[in-house]
């Protein structure tokens, strides 16, 4: 299953960057850039996280919207590993997994923040502002997410075609006001890709793409993601006046900047953002690793050689790595205060590994 779907989810490289063919300046640092290149013991994006107020809501939100696997859920409370972990003394948290074609989805709802106020993530940030769910045209995420009950942000009652090459967006809010990118795309694109009945006889109808990070500053956030991956982006752009990237982010008169990085050779990208105009704010203050909203991880093979390796770097992080669960981990936080994490599988054959979940395309 996860040969085909590697091979099919190559478009997500294929499009990456169409959206801006005609409309900007785009430019191809290296275009085969990938993890592959970096010299540390990175392999790839293991999980998306969400901090959550309500696991029972919002876990149904996205089981009926994405029809991914619950894999786990669990109540984790008076483990003082937890506690070093996140930076927190009685920590209290429930957790459920879901399992992507691609990649692990985790919900976590903190005791401790059920008095925070939820709020909506604006396009232009600051923050991880969003994630991306891609499915064919043929059998539309934008129709499962709206049904599930998710909050249109773009504008219109349909999904946005921007240059008619086979793609279709819009952004949407889930029902703490995440922000989510919804992706459909047609058989010609899909044709590209490799797709064929073969996918959908596996049952395999969506996946998710990337991390999508918003600063106030493109180069300083680039010239730190290139220092912890250890490679550079494969493209950067600019873009304005776009009416169709207006009615996308619901902004008039958009003008922002960005760069991608692949996080594997097929489906997996951390993308940056500056907005211009609105201009993104600059975050301030300090980002408690529980808080609402997004995460990610990077998975590595080595996490005590990472950790001593970023930290000289000027990487701050909240504890050293803990043995926890399937996994040893460290979080930390970027330039703008974001939230990652490396993780290191304790068992190199698990099933919740990138070795897993990113099978090359070339595998037999």
């Amino acid at each position: 299953m996860g040969q085909v779907m590697i091979v099919l989810i190559r478009l997500c490289f294929l499009i990456g960057c169409a959206i801006f063919s005609g409309y900007s300046a785009a430019i191809d640092i290296r275009e085969d850039a990938n993890i592959k290149d970096t010299k540390t013991t990175i392999i790839g994006l293991n999980h998306i996280g969400l901090s959550v107020k309500n696991m029972d809501k919002v876990l149904a939100f996205y089981q009926q919207s994405t029809d991914f696997e619950l894999i786990r859920r669990e109540t984790v409370t008076q483990n003082k590993l937890a506690d070093t972990l996140f930076g927190h003394q009685g920590i209290h948290y429930e957790i459920a997994v879901l399992k992507a074609p691609n990649m692990l989805f985790e919900l976590v709802e903190f005791s401790h923040n059920q008095s925070q106020p939820s709020r909506k993530m604006t396009p232009e940030g600051p923050g991880m502002t969003h994630t991306c769910f891609q499915t064919p045209s043929s059998d539309p995420g934008y129709n499962k997410f709206l049904n599930a009950g998710a909050e249109l942000l773009s504008r219109g009652s349909s999904p946005i075609d921007i240059g008619g090459y086979g793609v279709t967006y819009a952004y949407a809010y889930d029902p703490e006001g995440n922000m989510l990118e919804l992706e459909q795309l047609d058989g010609k694109v899909l044709s590209r890709a490799g797709y064929d009945n073969t996918w959908q006889d596996l049952g395999e109808d969506m996946w998710m793409s990337q991390v999508a990070l918003v600063t106030h500053d493109l180069e300083g956030a680039v010239d730190f993601y290139q220092d912890v991956l250890g490679f550079q982006p494969y493209r950067k752009a600019e873009v304005s006046g776009n009416a169709k990237f207006d009615d996308i982010t619901n902004i008039d008169k958009l003008h922002l900047k960005a760069a991608w990085f692949r996080l594997n050779e097929t489906s997996k990208v951390l993308e940056i953002w500056e907005y211009i105009k609105p201009a993104t704010p600059k975050f301030e203050g300090v980002r408690d690793v529980t808080a609402l909203g997004y995460s990610f991880s990077l998975e590595v093979t080595d996490i005590q050689a990472e950790y001593q390796r970023l930290s000289i770097l000027g990487v701050k992080f909240i504890s050293k790595p803990i043995k926890l669960g399937d996994f040893w981990q460290v979080y930390a936080r970027d330039l703008d205060g974001n939230i990652f994490s490396l993780r290191q599988v304790i068992d190199p054959g698990s099933a919740l590994s990138v070795r897993a979940l990113d099978i090359s395309v070339n595998s037999d």
